[in-house]
């Protein structure tokens, strides 16, 4: 086979193979996959039915997406960012949020440009950069008092970046950036002359309290951030595979064309759903707080053990080479004598990540949860 530079780096998620060694085992708790059994919101389910029985999505038009739904994710963004964003212009529809991306990242780098993340961060993210040509900056998040936090020096030494991707709370640490944090990244974003790239997936799930920031808000973010958007995560919508990307007209044009030349259109009858759904009551303070038992509830069963609390998402870290052992040594351990099938983070980071394995307590009820410190136990035997 020819060698291709683009693939040299590129790692796999290890998810599906988890997943796959897992089998359909009832016995297995499932926190190797961010799936979810919380339902999503019925006017969703009511109005994708319907667009399927009227045949109204059956369309490769509008490429950029449905005008309704592009109005909805306006009105969103207006509450969220305090922001206006023109629905035909700055906003594209795209085949959920993580389509978005490369569009977003072929738009703002040339082959070679520095992107910055976090390690941890979301592998579909620092994959995506390895895979676009651009290379990444991994800027470590560290553990204090059991909670993640930004190394805001590690990040104020960036000297050039075409680009910072972050999430907020984030995959798969569940860290969530406060307002200096995001301070610290204008900083960055106003001496590099970088956009941010900010994946707002699950931006409203958060815990214990924390603060609702989003960087719009924040002094210097608002005229240079690209916001991704999803239905996945805080509508629970996964299979709806809606997302968008919402950002200053001039490089929109760009994100736009990449766009249409990914995938073409996202899902017509989803679009009315995801419509819907951004207009309907959409439960995602119910889930929340589902979410936070779940949590609190893992915390609890292994509290221990190095385990570090999430500040929101559906995930959370626990350090393998604490106990030792390599993740991917934990990630088997619990699976054959533990009945837990849960990821090595291998392949979402680089210094940092590598030695935690996640769990995922979105898709297992408090119940079931409740067996992780037996189960851990017998892991680690």
């Amino acid at each position: 086979m020819r060698p291709n530079s683009r693939f040299a780096h590129v790692q796999p998620f290890d998810i599906d193979r988890v997943a796959a060694e897992a089998g359909a085992d009832p016995d297995v708790l499932r926190l190797e996959n961010l799936d979810t059994d919380v339902p999503p919101p019925p006017a969703a389910v009511e109005a994708t039915r319907r667009s399927l029985e009227e045949g109204t999505g059956n369309s490769w038009l509008p490429f950029t997406g449905l005008p309704e739904l592009r109005e909805a994710v306006a009105d969103d963004l207006r509450r969220r960012t305090g922001l206006g964003y023109d629905p035909l212009r700055q906003i594209t529809i795209t085949s959920g949020g993580t389509s978005a991306v490369m569009p977003v990242l072929l738009a703002t780098t040339e082959p070679g440009d520095p992107v910055v993340l976090t390690d941890p961060t979301y592998a579909g993210l620092l994959q995506r950069v390895r895979l676009s040509g651009a290379s990444p900056h991994l800027v470590p998040l560290r553990v204090h008092d059991g909670h993640w936090r930004l190394d805001r020096e590690a990040l104020s030494q960036v000297r050039t970046a075409a680009a910072l991707l972050l999430m907020s709370p984030s995959m798969p640490s569940g860290v969530v950036l406060d307002h200096d944090d995001w301070a610290a990244v204008a900083e960055v974003c106003e001496r590099t002359g970088a956009y941010l790239i900010y994946d707002a997936a699950m931006e409203r799930i958060v815990f214990d309290g924390h603060p609702l920031i989003n960087p719009c808000r924040v002094d210097g973010l608002g005229e240079r951030t690209i916001i991704i958007g999803s239905m996945s995560k805080e509508y629970r919508m996964i299979g709806w595979r809606i997302g968008w990307v919402a950002g200053p007209a001039g490089i929109m044009s760009r994100i736009m064309v990449a766009g249409i030349y990914n995938t073409t259109v996202a899902s017509g009858f989803h679009q009315f759903g995801a419509a819907a759904a951004l207009r309907e009551p959409s439960g995602v303070a119910e889930a929340v707080a589902e979410y936070q038992a779940r949590h609190e509830t893992v915390a609890a069963q292994l509290a221990d053990l190095p385990l570090v609390r999430a500040g929101g998402g559906w995930s959370c870290l626990v350090d393998a080479e604490a106990m030792g052992l390599s993740a991917p040594e934990l990630s088997a351990r619990l699976l054959e004598r533990g009945r837990i099938a849960a990821t090595p983070m291998t392949a979402w980071g680089e210094h940092v990540a590598p030695r935690y394995v996640r769990l995922v307590f979105s898709n297992e009820p408090v119940k079931r949860l409740s067996e992780l410190r037996s189960r851990f136990a017998a892991a680690l035997e």
